[in-house]
């Protein structure tokens, strides 16, 4: 089992420094008042191309739209980690992303279903996630099971409710 894995994102330089340490430069960066956009290629990943994230602290979430690459295809509108978030850096704007385990698959309109348990109690069970942050991860991921059921399965009319937009989105151009 491994310790929660940690990523930044920072506005100021443009990068992701992803959960192994490696920056990604990100194509589009947007800040808001809500958290931060960003749209990138996907690196070293064969099933998937391109990735669009919203990082939402207030709500302990990281929202993320895959492109697929052909014959990855994947049933599934938007991927949801259960994160605690802070603001790091002298100004508050880089952002730290610790993922609690717990994470949700949201079929818009459909059903939302809920991923690696099994992880998140041996992560528990091992020590390797406090007490605080474990409680703090079971609130969050029913609050947003609960939140997400109320709205027909629909995020962007959820977060639309909490006065958050998740559009004009970025139009990734696919190399040839």
């Amino acid at each position: 089992m491994h310790p929660p894995k940690i990523q930044s994102f920072d506005p100021v330089s443009g990068t992701n420094v992803d959960t192994k340490g490696n920056p990604r430069v990100i194509d589009t960066f947007r800040e808001h008042d809500w958290g931060l956009y960003l749209s990138r290629p996907i690196v070293g990943r064969p099933n998937a191309w391109w990735m669009e994230t919203w990082v939402l602290p207030e709500l302990g979430i990281c929202l993320t739209d895959w492109r697929w690459n052909p014959g990855h295809e994947r049933d599934q509108d938007f991927y949801v980690d259960i994160a605690e978030i802070v603001r790091d850096g002298d100004d508050g704007r880089v952002l730290r992303m610790t993922d609690l385990y717990l994470d949700l698959v949201v079929r818009t309109g459909r059903e939302v279903e809920l991923l690696d348990v099994d992880e998140y109690v041996a992560a528990v069970a091992q020590g390797l996630l406090e007490p605080r942050l474990a409680e703090y991860a079971l609130a969050r991921s029913h609050a947003v099971l609960d939140a997400l059921a109320r709205h027909t399965y629909d995020v962007e009319a959820w977060l639309a409710g909490q006065g958050i937009l998740l559009g004009p989105r970025a139009e990734p151009v696919r190399d040839a």
